[in-house]
């Protein structure tokens, strides 16, 4: 049997700079970026996805294409990896 080779595609950016940041520093934390969706550009899933990391309120975040306020979005995805309970008993 011939072994399976898979190769790891860098995700599509995001249009907006602010965002696109705050991605990159999810990513930095271990969050994974899912750039499919019907309504959003994508979905942030928390690394942990634990019953004890907020009963999974949190766990998986929708990320907009085009935001009202692309900052203030931005923020609050930020917002979203510094609270996460998981990540926090890591620091």
């Amino acid at each position: 049997m011939a072994a399976e080779v898979r190769f790891v595609t860098e995700r599509r950016r995001h249009p907006d700079k602010d965002i696109e940041t705050t991605l990159r520093y999810a990513e930095a934390f271990g969050w994974r970026i899912v750039t499919a969706g019907h309504h959003g550009w994508g979905k942030m899933y928390c690394p942990a996805h634990t019953p004890a990391c907020r009963c999974g309120e949190f766990c998986v975040t929708v990320i907009w294409s085009t935001p009202r306020n692309a900052f203030n979005h931005a923020r609050a995805l930020r917002r979203v990896v510094d609270k996460c309970i998981a990540l926090r008993k890591l620091h």
